[in-house]
């Protein structure tokens, strides 16, 4: 195992370990925000967050995306299929990446991302990226049209909605309210349905 000296995660190869220490660098750093990357690539596909570029679409819903991936990613829920299913609680996904993330996140009490700032553990580096931003205060997401800066990509597609009617509301189909991402809907339809899936595990004294 290579371990990075800046941040300790570590890698399987010298090569892993190379090009991510170019993420502690200036060599690939974004003039907006200051954020460093991995490589030329990484940096380009960071760039379109703050320019808006989405060259990618979908030939079935026209739906624009700034990577081939993230359209990849996309097509595969048109065709409504789960074939990953979790071992533990059958619940079904599109994706392998998103059940490996259901296994850390729900099943699994491992925290191995580490904070430098305060020393807090989480589960997955996304979870961990989340909370660096707490810290930072880093607004790397900007909007297009105004001066508009926003910590998480939520944030600015509600901006986007609410303020320049960019993008696509997803409404409750009992009450017709409108969110602007698909997981503020899902939590909104619990109450519909009072559904309290959140069990404390403690036992009353």
């Amino acid at each position: 195992m290579y371990s990075c000296s800046q941040c300790g995660k570590r890698f399987a190869c010298q090569h892993y370990l190379t090009t991510h220490m170019n993420t502690h660098s200036s060599k690939y750093k974004c003039s907006e925000c200051g954020k460093c990357c991995q490589n030329n690539l990484a940096l380009t596909i960071h760039k379109r967050s703050h320019s808006g570029e989405k060259p990618f679409h979908c030939s079935v819903c026209s739906k624009r995306f700034s990577t081939s991936a993230y359209l990849l990613r996309h097509s595969i829920f048109h065709s409504g299929e789960k074939p990953y299913k979790c071992s533990l609680c059958n619940k079904s996904f599109t994706l392998p990446c998103n059940l490996q993330l259901h296994k850390r996140r729900v099943h699994s009490n491992s925290r191995s991302h580490y904070c430098r700032f305060c020393g807090k553990l989480s589960k997955t580096n996304m979870d961990l990226k989340c909370h660096v931003c707490i810290h930072t205060d880093a607004k790397p997401y900007s909007c297009r049209h105004c001066s508009g800066r926003f910590t998480w990509p939520g944030q600015l597609k509600r901006h986007l909605l609410k303020s320049h009617n960019e993008g696509t509301w997803f409404t409750c189909n009992i009450c017709q309210k409108k969110f602007a991402t698909k997981g503020d809907l899902k939590q909104h339809l619990l109450r519909h349905e009072e559904v309290k899936p959140y069990v404390c595990n403690k036992k009353r004294m």
